[in-house]
């Protein structure tokens, strides 16, 4: 016999407080953040990029960082270079077409970086082949890798620096990242600008 379903505001109750103990997770993970900050600093010291991908909702959270970089976060201060390479359409629609989606990224990568930038690949899974292969391609280029994935998975191993998410609950991980992301930029334009 089937249970009967959550109550309504049990689940959002549930959802919440599941998403607050996954972000918490983020504190032990303090001096991590703060060296993936200091590398950004460097690197848009230095006068080189940050490239960030992943697919569907990452693909999402990598624009989100991006803008946050490019745009502003809290401060009206000079423009970051920041560029998502999710967000090129003609880009990745004719690479997934003429080379396969394994390489939409790690062409877009190895066209755009240069030794010195910073590489951000971001899989819930850690394990998108995409991703993996653009990171993989990224350190043979002497670019910074910073992974934000769940549980780790492959993705983990072929980074410099990894923030990962005790999770396999897909849009639990998708809002620790972003708060990840958040963080990070604050601490970018605080160092850069304040």
């Amino acid at each position: 016999m089937n249970e009967p379903p959550e109550n309504a505001s049990d689940l959002v109750c549930r959802q919440i407080e599941e998403s607050i103990a996954l972000k918490r997770t983020l504190i032990a993970q303090t001096d991590t953040i703060l060296e993936i900050a200091d590398q950004l600093v460097l690197a848009f010291r230095r006068g080189n990029k940050v490239l960030l991908f992943g697919n569907g909702g990452s693909a999402s959270d990598a624009e989100h960082i991006a803008c946050e970089l490019s745009g502003k976060f809290y401060s009206y201060r000079d423009p970051l270079p920041a560029i998502a390479l999710t967000a090129n359409t003609s880009s990745l629609t004719a690479i997934a077409n003429d080379f396969g989606y394994a390489e939409v990224f790690s062409r877009q990568l190895l066209a755009l970086a240069r030794e010195g930038d910073v590489a951000i690949g971001i899989s819930t899974s850690g394990n998108s082949p995409n991703v993996v292969d653009a990171m993989e391609k990224a350190r043979e280029k002497g670019v910074m890798t910073v992974a934000f994935v769940g549980e780790g998975g492959r993705l983990a191993t072929v980074a410099d620096y990894v923030i990962s998410v005790p999770s396999t609950d897909t849009p639990r991980i998708q809002e620790v990242h972003i708060t990840a992301g958040h963080v990070i930029a604050c601490l970018v334009e605080q160092h850069l600008f304040c």
